[in-house]
């Protein structure tokens, strides 16, 4: 069986610029999950800012508590993001070759980003379901991956998948402005390159900016979806229960507990913070995947042809 190396080397990039970006915005993530969570109980909040959030942390001695479920975290973007891209980049060369087409349209992008998105969705539940609880439960509380997806029955391991798979327009969304922006800005360079060189990159810069941009329309556009998962995932142990009143983990459970304490500004609280944490891990995800493509795809050809040397010359003894 042969892979596509160039879809390989676009999974291989883009899975390494997950990995980096989650990392380093892994506490800022922790704090926006938590906020996000929480449900307005008796009228306050326990956590009125995003900042609150970092304090609580701090004033108990548990910062390194903002870590907690990176290793899963890590997991779940690194498995995800592989898939996403090598799913992505696969489709749209399968389309392109079956279509004879030059260039794939908006509605074909929006199509195959969303079909990419809901195979990911699908094979990578269990791990999302499994972070959000490590990251919202309280602090110093988390419990190992084994534990939180044994804790209750298979299928709450998948719990939000029908959220997630709504939510593969966010992406299908983000990667279509994405690209449509960068073959904008190459297109006088999109001459074509002749087979196994290096594929046209965009400078740090451009990608960082182009990235901010696309995954900014995203996220606004699905926010309302975005909030109703995490309380569908998110924790509830006994020091979380009283500013996270347990409701039922299905969309119209969260909606209606949603809307009965918070009202309609209920479905955007926090989208300051969604915001700024997908727009600065977007930013650096894409910023470095255009980076080290061409590093990746050089490092790819050299293994093609080391296993082929190899296998050749065990075939000539």
């Amino acid at each position: 069986m042969s892979f596509d190396l160039e879809s390989l080397s676009e999974a291989t990039s883009g899975a390494i610029g997950s990995l980096v970006s989650t990392t380093i915005l892994y506490p800022l993530d922790t704090c926006k999950s938590k906020y996000q969570a929480e449900v307005r109980s008796h009228g306050q909040r326990r956590y009125r800012y995003l900042s609150d959030v970092l304090w609580e942390a701090i004033k108990s001695n548990q910062v390194l508590s903002l870590y907690q479920g990176l290793g899963t975290k890590n997991l779940q973007s690194f498995v995800s993001q592989f898939l996403y891209f090598y799913g992505y980049s696969y489709f749209k060369k399968l389309y392109l070759a079956k279509t004879g087409a030059k260039s794939i349209g908006t509605k074909a992008n929006l199509l195959l980003a969303a079909a990419a998105g809901a195979c990911n969705a699908i094979l990578t539940q269990p791990l999302d379901t499994a972070s959000s609880r490590m990251q919202t439960s309280a602090f110093g509380k988390s419990k190992g991956l084994f534990t939180t997806l044994t804790e209750g029955s298979w299928s709450d391991a998948f719990d939000g998948l029908g959220v997630s798979l709504l939510l593969t327009s966010n992406p299908a969304i983000q990667y279509t402005v994405f690209d449509q922006l960068k073959q904008n800005l190459l297109k006088g360079n999109q001459n074509k390159t002749e087979q196994g060189s290096s594929p046209v990159v965009l400078s740090a810069f451009t990608a960082f900016v182009l990235g901010a941009i696309s995954k900014s329309i995203a996220t606004i556009l699905t926010y309302p979806a975005i909030r109703c998962k995490v309380m569908i995932q998110a924790a509830h142990d006994d020091e979380t229960k009283d500013n996270r009143p347990k409701v039922q983990r299905t969309v119209p459970g969260v909606v209606h507990s949603i809307w009965k304490r918070e009202g309609i500004p209920g479905f955007f609280k926090g989208l300051q913070a969604q915001i700024l944490k997908t727009v600065l891990s977007s930013a650096l995800l894409l910023m470095i995947k255009e980076k080290i493509t061409s590093t990746t795809w050089v490092l790819i050809l050299a293994a093609r042809r080391y296993l082929f040397l190899t296998r050749h010359r065990l075939k000539s003894s």
